[in-house]
């Protein structure tokens, strides 16, 4: 095995067959990320990220801010609305600007280092991290729950059995990007049947009459009057489940063709997404009423129990497997963007190593499997959830204030997609109308969110910003984050143990026999090369 730093979107690289990129004939090789994402992963991408455990959890919240059922169904169409307009901005950006890392190579090429890394700062810290923890919690609820039918599944049991289906995948997402797509393709197969198993009873129940609830006069039928800020606190839960829709984008330089499959896997999933959304919620309330849905701990299951009788364990098991493709979405996307960043010069450089075999990130996957645990640990996740929607919503804003920017800062620049002006325009009015009614109905969970946003500028300015760093700090960092390669005579994970100032020709002539050293510059502004020594640690 050897490790190589990667080296997409450096100028003067071809694409060779089988996904590698090498420098000019006779240069040294460079080893890239495959394009191995064609129409169908992509959507399978998208529909995956979206639909997870937000489709299962979010109903609840969303009728229990507007009041009503027809209330709760146009929120969840227009929250589909508002997820097609931020996605063709997106699309549009996509193409213009066609790098792996979504928002934050978007942000970073637009605004400059500081915004982008205060975006990367707030999604590595907590929105993927936490959004991971919720969905992996989700699944080991709904698999333990046939095992404690009579009671919530014990503490332990579903944080272990959380790690391990998070340490499953994060393997998978390190030994292939084959696997992780033909998982992803199979598990929203599995999603879309299960939620397609919903809708179809649900449209049973209306063909026996069993609609009552969803009548005019019972739909609008208010218990209580929605301020504007319990309208945009219903739009936030909502935004949950649909959160993944920019996914794609994270991916861009491992998408075949991206100029014509990232804006067709929009128009195919996004609509696709909305209309299972809406008529779930439509089965939910032929079966329930809303003092039913709101008294339920688990929508899905309660649905299961009152229509399906003995195959009511096919709800949790669905579930299951819902929110198995969600954690493989979320860790295939997250795990780009870590490596984005450490391109890019914002973290550590070994994040921005991949597998010269497998052409995974691992690096980047570890990272973001190890703050998972962590907060699965030590943190509450679904109270987090808040601060997730909002920082999420926060992020999406200023990428598409970043789109008319950049039409003003280069209009001649060739854009394959461009969006009618209207489109970003309508989209950063809801986006303001949400951000302030929100600040103003949850002070202390936005005021929080801002603040974990914030805290990234003296982090920026101490380890990127600050260049003239004292040759203390610069060893210690160097000791740490500047890897070279390695060759290996089998597959294996491989960590910095230490740093040697060895010369390219010491590197390379190295007199261990299953070891090829090659010299990487410790510091862009000096001529001095180092070799980084590595230790075989976990056989792969």
């Amino acid at each position: 095995m050897r490790a190589a730093r990667g080296s997409a979107g450096q100028s003067g690289a071809g694409t060779m067959a089988g996904g590698e990129q090498r420098g000019a004939p006779g240069g040294p090789e460079r080893v890239a990320l495959k394009k191995e994402i064609g129409l169908l992963s992509a959507c399978a991408i998208i529909i995956g990220n979206i639909i997870g455990s937000g489709i299962f959890i979010s109903p609840k919240g969303v009728l229990e801010h507007t009041g009503s059922v027809g209330l709760a169904l146009i929120i969840w169409v227009l929250g589909g609305g508002v997820a097609a307009l931020g996605s063709l901005c997106y699309a549009e950006l996509g193409v213009t600007i066609p790098k792996s890392g979504g928002d934050y190579s978007y942000v970073t090429e637009i605004f400059g280092g500081l915004a982008g890394f205060l975006l990367l700062w707030s999604a590595v810290l907590i929105m993927y991290p936490t959004s991971l923890a919720v969905i992996s919690l989700t699944f080991s609820n709904y698999v333990l729950q046939p095992v404690f039918p009579n009671c919530i599944p014990p503490y332990n049991a579903s944080r272990i059995l959380s790690m391990v289906c998070l340490l499953l995948l994060t393997w998978v997402n390190s030994s292939s990007v084959r696997w992780a797509t033909r998982i992803q393709d199979i598990f929203t197969a599995g999603k879309l049947l299960a939620l397609a198993l919903i809708i179809t009873v649900g449209f049973i129940q209306i063909f026996k009459g069993n609609y009552e609830e969803l009548t005019p006069s019972k739909a609008f039928n208010f218990w209580m009057t929605p301020s504007v800020g319990h309208l945009a606190l219903a739009f936030l839960q909502g935004s949950f489940a649909f959160s993944g829709w920019n996914f794609l984008n994270y991916v861009t330089e491992e998408l075949v063709d991206p100029r014509r499959n990232l804006p067709r896997a929009i128009f195919i999933s996004i609509p696709l997404v909305t209309f299972v959304y809406t008529f779930t919620n439509i089965a939910y309330f032929t079966a329930m009423s809303p003092q039913e849905l709101l008294s339920s701990n688990a929508v899905a299951v309660t649905f299961g129990e009152k229509l399906l009788g003995y195959f009511s364990w096919v709800m949790p098991v669905s579930v299951a497997l819902s929110t198995f493709g969600g954690i493989n979405g979320y860790l295939f996307t997250s795990s780009r963007l870590c490596f984005s960043g450490a391109r890019e010069g914002h973290l550590p450089s070994l994040l921005a190593m991949i597998h010269v075999k497998y052409c995974t990130p691992i690096p980047a996957l570890l990272v973001c499997c190890l703050a998972t645990l962590i907060i699965m640990l030590v943190g509450d996740t679904y109270t987090l959830i808040n601060y997730v929607s909002f920082i999420n919503y926060l992020c999406y804003g200023v990428t598409i204030i970043g789109l008319i920017v950049l039409r003003w800062k280069k209009p001649k620049i060739f854009r394959p997609i461009k969006v009618n002006l209207l489109i970003p325009i309508a989209y950063l009015a809801f986006w303001a109308f949400l951000l302030v009614f929100s600040l103003y109905s949850e002070p202390v969970v936005c005021g929080v969110g801002l603040i974990i946003i914030f805290t990234g500028v003296p982090v920026f300015f101490l380890g990127v910003y600050w260049r003239n760093k004292p040759k203390c700090v610069n060893r210690l960092i160097g000791k740490h984050c500047h890897c070279g390669s390695v060759h290996s005579s089998g597959p294996v994970l491989m960590v910095c143990r230490a740093q040697l100032p060895l010369s390219p020709h010491q590197c390379r002539d190295s007199s261990k026999p299953s070891h090829h050293w090659h010299a990487q510059p410790s510091d862009p502004h000096t001529k001095q090369a180092r070799c980084c020594l590595w230790m075989e640690i976990l056989p792969f």
